[in-house]
C-alpha cells in the first residue's frame, strides 16, 4: 500500500486536568486509510503521559483521589453558604426601571425582573440560578430592615444552619417555609440588613423553561 500522506505536525499534549490532545495536520491532497489512521491514534496514546498534572491536585488533601475529593463535596451537608440566591432591591418605578436594564444591559426580562443562568461550581452540570428583582418604594418585604435592598443566599442544610445561628444568638425573623422551588428562613445581620436564607430546588426553574440572563 502506498503512503505519502505528508504529516505535518503530530503533537500529543497534556492539559492541566491531565486530558489528552491530539493535533494532526495533513496536506489537502493526501488522505490516509481509515484503519491506519486508528493505528496511528493508538500508538500516539500509548506514547503519552497522561498523568494527572501535579499543579491540577496539589490542592487536593494528601492521600485523598481526585474522585474521592468530588465524592465528598457531594456529600457534604456542612450548614452553610454556598453562594447568591437574590438580589432585591426598591424601586419608585419597578416595571420602568426593569425596562431600562433589559434594553440597555441585555437582561432576560421577566414578571419579577431577571433570572440569571450560571453552572455550580461543584456539579458542572447542574444548572443554578439567581433573581434579581427590583421592588416598589412602598414593600414590607425588606422589614424590619430600613434598608433599600435585601441579598438572598443559597444555602444547604437550612435546618442546620438554623439551629446553628440560634445557638449563635442570631435573630431569625420567621419559620422555614417550604415551596416546589426550595426553603426560605429570614434573618438580621448585626448592622440592621434583613437576609434571606434560601435552600433552593434549581431543577423546578430548569424544568419550567423560559429565557435566563446568562
Amino acid at each position: 500500500m502506498n503512503f505519502d500522506t505528508v504529516l505535518n505536525k503530530n503533537r500529543c499534549q497534556n492539559d492541566e486536568k491531565g486530558e489528552t490532545h491530539f493535533n494532526f495536520f495533513f496536506s489537502k491532497q493526501n488522505i490516509m486509510n481509515k484503519k491506519t489512521s486508528i493505528l496511528l491514534l493508538v500508538i500516539l496514546a500509548s506514547a503519552c503521559n497522561t498523568k494527572p498534572n501535579k499543579k491540577y491536585v496539589k490542592n487536593l488533601p494528601v492521600n485523598t483521589s481526585t474522585l474521592e475529593y468530588e465524592i465528598s463535596i457531594l456529600k457534604d451537608t456542612t450548614p452553610k453558604v454556598t453562594g447568591i440566591g437574590g438580589i432585591f432591591f426598591r424601586s419608585k418605578k419597578p416595571k420602568e426601571i426593569t425596562k431600562w436594564y433589559g434594553e440597555n444591559l441585555g437582561l432576560s426580562i421577566d414578571d419579577f425582573g431577571s433570572p440569571f443562568e450560571f453552572r455550580n461550581a461543584n456539579k458542572p452540570d447542574e444548572i443554578n440560578y439567581l433573581r434579581w428583582s427590583p421592588f416598589d418604594q412602598e414593600t414590607d418585604y425588606f422589614d424590619p430592615s430600613e434598608k433599600d435592598f435585601m441579598i438572598n443566599y443559597r444555602v444547604q442544610n437550612i435546618e442546620g444552619l438554623v439551629k446553628k445561628l440560634k445557638e449563635n444568638g442570631v435573630t431569625i425573623l420567621d419559620e422555614i417555609q417550604e415551596f416546589e422551588y426550595g426553603k426560605f428562613v429570614h434573618i438580621m445581620d448585626p448592622e440592621g440588613n434583613k437576609i434571606e436564607l434560601w435552600e433552593p430546588i434549581d431543577s423546578f426553574f430548569t424544568k419550567m423553561g423560559g429565557e435566563t440572563t446568562k
